[in-house]
């Protein structure tokens, strides 16, 4: 079986989107040090990074994001959380880190954003959309040359996210692709209610109802090994027959697999 010769990877959640010109990171987890070695990285040394929420396993990485120390860097970072500074900054408090934020490039701006206003990176439009998450967790959908790319994790789908309203629609209505929290089985997500995350056939559920044509199953539980996420992935696929949407592509997010629109 294909799981035996690969691995999913076990960062915590982060994801790069490369535009038309611009270098945008959504989250800071374990996986912005991998990303931070890239040959492929910008050569203007701009970075934009969105943030969906600050509990730890979304910023513990960023103190290990190499571009952040060279004075040169210059990195827009993005929230609607009005203390995103604060949040980032306590983390790499003695005795946390042994390196204090002040030790980073100076080129670090800080941009509150506004739930569901569109804002723009150079020609790429990005808007936001509040989920079911303790502490609160936001999506993002990326939209360029009628392309629109979704990253939505940290989310426990509830019935409001399939009201067909104004701000569900410009986020999730028509996305080529997202990658979507599917942590759990059904039987896991009753059992956790409220914790955050969920199932893997409501994610398929969500795809549907949105006419969305690529889902990217994420935010992986920590104790499943590449055996059981295979599982997942072929039931979910089986799933989708069986409410006979198998036009919908359905893979499992694995690290460095990379994704075109």
């Amino acid at each position: 079986p294909s799981w035996i010769f690969g691995t999913t990877g076990g960062n915590t959640s982060c994801v790069e989107v490369k535009s038309c010109g611009n270098e945008i990171i959504f989250d800071a987890g374990t996986g912005i040090r991998a990303l931070s070695k890239s040959k492929n990285l910008p050569e203007d040394k701009k970075y934009s990074l969105i943030f969906s929420h600050f509990h730890w396993d979304h910023i513990q990485g960023f103190p290990f994001f190499e571009p952040a120390y060279d004075p040169d860097s210059v990195i827009d970072i993005y929230s609607p959380f009005e203390n995103s500074e604060e949040y980032l900054k306590k983390q790499m408090e003695s005795p946390y880190y042994p390196v204090q934020f002040n030790a980073l490039t100076k080129n670090i701006y800080f941009h509150r954003i506004g739930v569901g206003v569109p804002f723009n990176i150079g020609n790429t439009q990005i808007v936001s959309c509040k989920m079911t998450h303790p502490g609160e967790s936001y999506s993002y959908a990326v939209i360029e040359n009628n392309k629109k790319f979704v990253y939505a994790t940290d989310v426990e789908l509830k019935s409001k996210d399939y009201r067909n309203n104004a701000e569900n629609e410009i986020v999730f209505k028509d996305a080529d692709c997202i990658v979507l929290d599917s942590q759990y089985t059904v039987e896991e997500a009753y059992r956790k209610e409220n914790w955050g995350h969920s199932a893997f056939c409501y994610a398929i559920d969500f795809a549907v109802h949105w006419n969305i044509k690529k889902i990217y199953l994420f935010h992986h539980e920590p104790t499943y090994d590449d055996k059981k996420l295979n599982s997942i992935l072929q039931a979910a696929r089986w799933y989708a027959q069986y409410i006979e949407r198998s036009d919908i592509e359905i893979y499992l997010a694995k690290e460095d697999m990379v994704i075109e629109l």
